[in-house]
């Protein structure tokens, strides 16, 4: 099976957005794919239907009942902020050693495709002493880098890949998830962010609600 970790260069960008998009490409064509988002902050009940969790459960095509909450989220936070801090808010945390041990579980599971959708940017903590970096890195397994096309994202972008390749987390690709509030066209900023990449896969994702016989933007990247 072929795994990929889903980051991003900052919170809010569309990680989800990329995630749901592509298990909905990849089911479409008719292929197995397990889906994680281990860890949530900013997580409430009666927010389900809105959350990450309860996207990637729609976009998967499940009920989102506990079981199945727990099944791909089972660290859950309800305050929006970094694993560390929410957890601390709760008098938790999140356990290092048994977030990967969860995540080598879910890459043994027989499927097609797995993907692992992380939580915040690349660098953002998730207990006292580990990053997202180092989740990937102890992961050993490729990620899709999502990004945004607001204002700023040119910086925070090259700030991410640059700081992923200094630890020598492989990247598969660059995908532009369309931000709301975008200030250019999408192709120009994908055009800019290609400029200062060169020999990086950058993909767009423009803003659009997935239907089935759409053009596919992201299969291609895990097949």
């Amino acid at each position: 099976m072929t795994s990929f970790f889903i980051t991003a260069s900052g919170t809010g960008v569309g990680k989800t957005v990329v995630t749901a998009r592509l298990t909905q490409e990849v089911m479409a064509a008719g292929k197995r794919v397990k889906v994680v988002k281990p860890v949530i902050t900013g997580f409430t009940w009666h927010g389900l239907r809105h959350n990450d969790t309860g996207r990637l459960l729609k976009a998967m095509g499940a009920e989102p009942t506990p079981e199945n909450v727990n099944e791909i989220s089972p660290w859950r936070f309800e305050e929006p902020l970094s694993p560390d801090m929410a957890a601390r808010r709760e008098d938790r945390s999140v356990d290092y050693d048994e977030l990967v041990a969860f995540c080598r579980d879910t890459m043994a599971v027989e499927s097609d495709l797995c993907l692992i959708e992380g939580v915040g940017g690349v660098m953002v903590p998730l207990d006292q002493t580990h990053t997202v970096a180092d989740w990937v890195k102890t992961l050993d397994i490729p990620s899709i880098v999502v990004v945004g096309s607001y204002l700023g994202t040119l910086s925070h972008t090259l700030t991410a890949v640059e700081t992923m390749q200094a630890r020598e987390l492989p990247i598969a690709a660059v995908v532009v998830s369309e931000s709301e509030d975008s200030p250019v066209p999408l192709a120009e900023t994908v055009e800019t962010i290609e400029r200062f990449l060169p020999n990086m896969d950058i993909r767009s994702l423009p803003r659009m609600k997935y239907a089935p016989g759409q053009a596919d933007f992201l299969a291609d990247l895990v097949s």
